[in-house]
């Protein structure tokens, strides 16, 4: 049953969406007015993804301010950004609020199979179209039970598991270990689908595979796993949890003796704030990027380029840049695009089709559907790198160096993997 303060809030942001609307003068019923959909975690388990969101925001709205010209009609364009709070529940209640209380046009979601994959199926079946990032694309495709037909509304573009294969090759011999990889990866989409595809790569590629089975997400008890990864003596961790578990696993991994050479995190680890939540045990995880300021590539609806996009969101907020700007601000160029092309942007099925055509420049890189893996989905670059002490003069105690860059040789490396705890 949904949560009554659930729906009460859902109705409290829903009506001042629509008062928004008015008083800018877009009414989502209007024909000349296209209204897009924003959900992503602001809350909850998975709130580090949507942290930038606010920033992001602003940039598109910005953007879009002066509305968009297709086939000589002018279109006002109207942003509803909803939190998922990091629920599969509510984010099915966020999706059909949207859907049937704002008639979107054109739904974005990032940030987890928790909150992505919830928003995609109402799309799917509501006939509204949907872009999404931010989820492993086998988690995303195969986790909603694609068929070889795939999906109509729903087109998806993120790393997938041959990049996380690319990535871990190319930065692991970086350190020389016993190529034993202890793994904890969960029952869940992300879990299931890097245990099904990515183990075996790494065994094809002369890794031993060390894996006590899958667990359930919010277990505070690993004693008997890290037991066994000091009893097979792997010098290498892998791992794909929720932030919480991961912060609960590391601690008892540090307090029982479990001290790998490589500690590789992944759907955690990945912004400042959770690694600095560790402390002393927080240097030195290595993770992987979807984007940095570092990246060589520019949004085509802003025209910010990625280093410019990261500097922006310090300044703005305060707050050291995040790895999430990237393809949250992508969502929006794939939007903006989509639309152009669409001859007649309020008709969903021709919307939908235009994705599937659609070529376009963002900060992740340029996305072009129809090249593969399948029609709804492109697959893009995951960049290996390490959580490391900020140079002297720096505002932030951490940074994130890239140190091998095998799936886009365009992204600059900057260092090389260093055993974990041999950072000074």
């Amino acid at each position: 049953m949904v949560d009554a303060n659930l729906s009460r809030r859902g109705l409290l942001l829903g009506t001042a969406g629509l008062l928004l609307g008015a008083c800018k003068g877009a009414d989502s019923s209007d024909e000349n007015t296209l209204t897009i959909g924003f959900v992503s975690p602001r809350t909850g388990a998975a709130a580090g993804f949507g942290e930038p969101d606010g920033y992001v925001l602003e940039l598109a709205r910005k953007a879009l301010a002066g509305g968009l010209t297709i086939g000589g009609t002018r279109y006002a364009v109207r942003i509803v950004d909803k939190d998922s709070q990091s629920n599969p529940q509510r984010s099915s209640q966020v999706a059909n609020d949207l859907i049937n209380g704002e008639n979107v046009d054109l739904m974005l979601t990032t940030s987890t199979p928790e909150t992505v994959n919830p928003v995609s199926d109402a799309c799917e079946a509501a006939g509204v179209p949907c872009v999404s990032t931010v989820v492993p694309w086998e988690a995303w495709y195969f986790g909603r039970g694609a068929t070889d037909a795939g999906f109509t509304y729903t087109y998806h573009f993120c790393f997938g598991v041959e990049q996380f294969h690319l990535a871990y090759t190319h930065l692991w011999p970086q350190v020389a270990t016993n190529r034993k990889v202890a793994v904890m990866w969960p029952n869940d989409s992300d879990g299931n689908a890097i245990r099904e595809a990515l183990g075996p790569l790494l065994t094809t590629s002369g890794y031993t595979i060390v894996d006590p089975g899958a667990y359930t997400d919010g277990s505070n008890d690993y004693s008997a796993q890290i037991a066994r990864f000091k009893a097979e003596k792997c010098e290498i961790f892998s791992t794909f949890p929720i932030p919480s578990d991961f912060a609960t696993f590391w601690r008892q991994a540090a307090q029982q003796g479990f001290r790998p050479k490589i500690a590789q995190a992944a759907k955690t680890g990945l912004f400042p704030s959770q690694i600095e939540a560790l402390g002393d045990i927080g240097v030195g995880i290595a993770s992987a990027a979807y984007w940095t300021p570092a990246y060589p590539y520019s949004s085509s609806l802003t025209g910010v380029s990625s280093q410019d996009l990261g500097d922006g969101y310090q300044t703005s907020a305060g707050k050291q840049w995040s790895q999430q700007l990237g393809p949250s601000l992508a969502l929006f160029d794939v939007a903006a695009a989509a639309l152009s092309t669409t001859e007649s942007p309020k008709d969903r099925r021709a919307l939908a089709e235009s994705i599937g055509r659609l070529d376009v420049q963002t900060p992740v890189g340029r996305l072009t559907w129809g090249s593969g893996p399948n029609e709804n989905v492109v697959a893009t670059p995951i960049i290996g790198g390490q959580w490391v002490p900020s140079k002297a003069g720096s505002a932030y105690p951490l940074d994130f160096v890239l140190c091998e860059n095998a799936a886009d040789p365009n992204v600059p490396v900057a260092g090389r993997l260093t055993a974990y705890g041999k950072i000074s």
